[in-house]
């Protein structure tokens, strides 16, 4: 699976108003922002790893659905899968529940995702976040993979049944990560 592009977003009390900004982000957070994923909402557009205000925030968590994705680099002939995920649960402090599957959709056409839209199989739908109180700052991270031709992606029933991403996939395991841009074969 070759790694097509991905986005951070950091969900933070800050100042009143729409206007994000990445200042104060940790160069961990900064380094793992790279690919040119493009997250529009109502009224907020995000193309790189910030700050969201409280207002935005508020209105991601509790008013707004899922956000219209695009990656204008995206090849029109290939599919994509798109995740995101909260590698901050329960809390940044203590993430024993890290990874927490937020939305799954496979098999995104090239041609869609260039556009902005987004259609395919969802295999978990969207939930908007919503960090429990007390918890601190929780980032949201948008992984996009393109996907391989000759495979069909589903989830077991057991990863149904759970929305916990790292036990069922092996993420930050034993030092798998699997952000890593791969070559393709």
């Amino acid at each position: 699976m070759i790694f097509a592009g991905f986005f951070l977003c950091v969900v933070a009390s800050l100042s009143p108003g729409l206007t994000a900004h990445s200042e104060g982000l940790s160069g961990e957070d900064t380094a793992f922002c790279r690919g040119g994923l493009a997250l529009s909402y109502p009224d907020l557009d995000i193309n790189t790893c910030m700050f969201i205000p409280q207002e935005a925030r508020e209105k991601i968590s509790r008013e707004w659905g899922p956000p219209k994705v695009q990656l204008a680099t995206a090849d029109e002939k290939k599919k994509y899968t798109l995740i995101m995920v909260d590698p901050d649960a329960p809390s940044r402090t203590n993430p024993t529940r890290s990874y927490w599957r937020h939305w799954v959709v496979v098999d995104i056409e090239g041609k869609g995702l260039r556009a902005g839209d987004v259609k395919g199989s969802v295999l978990s739908d969207y939930t908007r976040p919503t960090p429990p109180q007390h918890t601190g700052f929780h980032r949201y991270q948008f992984l996009l993979y393109e996907q391989p031709t000759d495979q069909v992606l589903t989830l077991s029933e057991q990863e149904k049944k759970s929305l916990g991403f790292q036990k069922a996939y092996g993420y930050g395991q034993n030092g798998a990560v699997p952000l890593e841009i791969m070559e393709a074969v």
